[in-house]
């Protein structure tokens, strides 16, 4: 394969990433050398794999994931693939060339992706009172996938699960001295659910290990060191 005056010698199972915006030449040393050409969206697929692949020279080995994209594209050229999965098919050719030339040590925090992890702190912000919230439903919302959204978060030191529950138990503190200021009697455990948790047992453990102490005890000693602090 040729690009750019300079020549690769591509052996089999091999994969090249190339710019189709530049000439390039295929060279076989016989006729029963195959290979296949996919082009994709430039745009499109560093939006979902969350960096742009380098059209460098050179290839990049990995047999299993470049053995299921031969598989699938074969596939969809043999006519086995239903058309409503096309969309479906479009996204897992797109995490099977991330697998094939992603370089997840070389990545950057960038503004483009400090817009997008804004964007997803803000939906998450809107909705973590929903307990049905999932990483994985905030990533559609977005429009955005999972390993993307993972990604944004990981680069950030925390999870996006992380990210909800730190949320939900800091609205869940506030309701909680809420309740002690005013004297209310509503159950802990509806203002667990209120703040998005769907199970007490759960929120006690991540309560007491971010507070220090159960969420019955919070009100309380959320109250005694405001006083000390105001104390002449």
């Amino acid at each position: 394969m040729i690009q750019n005056e300079q020549a690769v010698e591509l052996t089999t199972g091999d994969t090249m990433l190339v710019d189709s915006g530049r000439p390039i030449t295929y060279v076989c040393k016989n006729d029963y050398t195959h290979c296949f050409v996919l082009q994709l969206p430039r745009r499109a697929l560093a939006s979902h794999l969350g960096f742009e692949p380098q059209y460098a020279q050179g290839n990049r080995r990995n047999a299993r994931a470049g053995r299921l994209l031969f598989q699938l594209v074969r596939d969809a050229v043999d006519g086995d693939v239903e058309s409503a999965a096309t969309n479906y098919m479009r996204l897992a050719v797109f995490d099977l060339v991330g697998a094939l030339f992603s370089a997840p040590d070389s990545i950057s925090i960038s503004p483009n992706s400090d817009k997008l992890y804004t964007r997803l702190c803000n939906i998450i912000k809107d909705r973590f009172a929903d307990s049905s919230l999932t990483p994985c439903e905030v990533a559609t919302e977005a429009g955005i996938s999972l390993r993307y959204l993972q990604k944004l978060f990981t680069m950030r030191n925390m999870t996006c699960t992380q990210f909800i529950n730190s949320l939900r138990l800091d609205y869940a503190a506030s309701l909680l001295q809420r309740r002690t200021a005013l004297k209310g009697v509503q159950p802990i455990s509806e203002i667990a659910y209120a703040s998005g948790f769907g199970d007490y047992s759960y929120f006690a453990r991540l309560f007491c290990s971010r507070f220090g102490h159960p969420p019955g005890a919070h009100g309380r000693l959320a109250v005694a060191d405001e006083t000390s602090l105001w104390k002449p």
